[in-house]
This record gives structure tokens, sequence and C-alpha cells, in this order.
């Protein structure tokens, strides 16, 4: 009867794995999702423990859990920022950004990213820049127009961004980027024919 018992303990535990598994796959807030994974390192070790291979369940833990969520975390923090360029030496720019960033960090902490502004000194070095991918966004001033443009080249931002509030303040493009394209560069030296 106590064995009985026992194997109904490790068929519990064992069926929290698929659990805790698919609450990971299906979760969207990144730190959540680094906590069910301590949790499911913790039941893999459990497990390990369990059925007497007490190395492997060392390992996972240390390795697998700890060491996997440390690296996790510093990805997850790191990837986790907008980086929005704008202008130095335009004081409309500063003027908007001022009045644009409260808006900007209550749309981004629903999604839990930080923004992080970049400063260029031209426009011309502004619109390189989210060319190059090394912004999201760009904030612009249309002197012709007296509008303030914003432009982002990721499909996401700008779905985010037009559902918000900030349409009231800024007008909303996306910059779709074309993809490199490879040069071909013809070989120097003819090719050799098979000689039989």
């Amino acid at each position: 009867m106590s064995g009985f018992n026992f194997d109904w303990f490790i068929f519990a535990i064992a069926l929290l794995l698929p659990l805790t598994s698919g609450l990971l796959v299906f979760q969207k807030n990144p730190y959540y999702a680094l906590v069910i994974r301590g949790i499911l390192g913790a039941i893999a070790a459990l497990l390990y423990a369990m059925f007497g291979a007490a190395d492997v369940a060392l390992t996972e833990a240390l390795v697998g859990t700890m060491l996997s969520i440390t690296l996790y975390a510093v990805a997850v923090r790191s990837s986790m920022s907008m980086r929005l360029g704008v202008l130095a030496v335009c004081t409309d720019t500063v003027n908007l950004s001022q009045k644009l960033n409260p808006a900007l960090k209550q749309v981004l902490s629903k999604y839990d990213l930080r923004l992080e502004q970049v400063v260029f000194e031209d426009a011309q070095a502004l619109e390189h820049a989210l060319e190059l991918k090394d912004v999201h966004c760009i904030l612009q001033i249309d002197d012709s127009e007296q509008i303030n443009v914003f432009k982002t080249r990721v499909p996401r931002l700008y779905e985010i961004f037009k559902s918000s509030s900030l349409t009231e303040l800024i007008e909303l493009q996306l910059l779709e980027l074309k993809p490199a394209t490879a040069v071909v560069v013809p070989s120097s030296q003819p090719l050799m024919e098979n000689q039989s």
C-alpha cells in the first residue's frame, strides 16, 4: 500500500512538468516566464532526485535552472527597451519629447518596455540610424507642414502606438526597410574543366 502512495506521489509530480511547461510556453510577460522556468527546473531536479539520479538533479538545479535563469534575466532586461532617436539641436524636438515622454512611458509600461532616448546631431544621422536598425523609432519635426512625425521600423510598435492616445500628439509612420541585397562578385579565375 505504501508503494502505491509513493508511486502516486511521483506520478503527481511528473504531471506538473507538462503543466508547467505549457504555462511557460503561453506566458506573455517575460518576467513571469522566468519565474515559471525556475519552477520547471525545480520540479525536474526533484524528479531526478526521486529516481536516484542525484548527480543529474544537482546539474539541473545549478546549470539548467540557476544559470539559465540568470542568462535569461540579463537578456530580457537588455532587450526590453525601445530606443527612440531624437535631434539634439532642435528646441522644438526637446519641447515635444518632454510632452511625449510621459505618454510614451505610459503606453510602453503596459508591455514591460523601457524608453531609451538616443540623441543625434543632424536629421541625416537620425534617418540613417533608423535604416541601420540602431534605433526602433525616431521623432522629427516637419517644419514645412508644422507636424510632428514619429517614424518606426517595427510593425508591432506601430500597432501599439496607433491604438493609443499618442496619435493626438504626433503623426505615426511605419517605415518599411528594404532587405539588403547581396552583391555577387564574379570570380577572377576561370573554372577548370574536368580533364579526363
